[in-house]
């Protein structure tokens, strides 16, 4: 018996090409406007956290614990096209920024990813915190080559929270 639109919407995945990404100055709660741009690529998107092996002096008989121990900090990589539009050296600008005060965290932002339906709402989004620009590897140029000018960003982030059905 053939699917129902809804039905459909409901039990098939969402496909991950339909994505948005908004960079935040400062706290993403603090409801500021984002600068969203394109990126062809977002990868790790990932919860990590350090284990612990807990022994005691009757582990021989019990046997060890094994515990969650500390977060690992977030390593998102993003990869764009390079374009020509107002927002061409924006993570050019992020990466050389310098922090004014030791730890005061001014090269901080927060980032959204939001998984997006046919409509291009928001369905699933990830918020990567405090993240902090660390690598920015520029295109490869081979005249060989018919390719698209890459750029890379590698942040670091202290947290990365998901909000589900928005």
């Amino acid at each position: 018996m053939p699917l129902s639109k809804d039905e459909i919407k409901k039990s098939y995945p969402l496909p991950a090409y339909n994505y948005r990404v908004g960079f935040f100055e400062g706290d993403f709660a603090q409801g500021k406007e984002a600068t969203f741009i394109g990126f062809s690529q977002v990868t790790g998107l990932n919860i990590e956290y350090e284990h612990v092996t807990y022994k005691n002096g009757l582990s021989f008989l019990s046997g060890f614990n094994i515990v969650r121990g500390m977060a690992n900090p977030v390593k998102v990589t993003m990869k764009k096209g390079m374009i020509r539009n107002k927002h061409k050296d924006f993570l050019y600008r992020w990466l050389k920024s310098e922090d004014k005060f030791l730890f005061a965290n001014s090269l901080t932002k927060d980032i959204i990813i939001d998984l997006c339906d046919e409509a291009g709402a928001a369905v699933v989004r990830w918020l990567v915190k405090g993240a902090v620009p660390v690598r920015m590897e520029m295109p490869e140029f081979n005249s060989n080559d018919n390719e698209v000018a890459i750029e890379t960003l590698e942040v670091v982030a202290h947290s990365l929270k998901v909000s589900f059905n928005l």
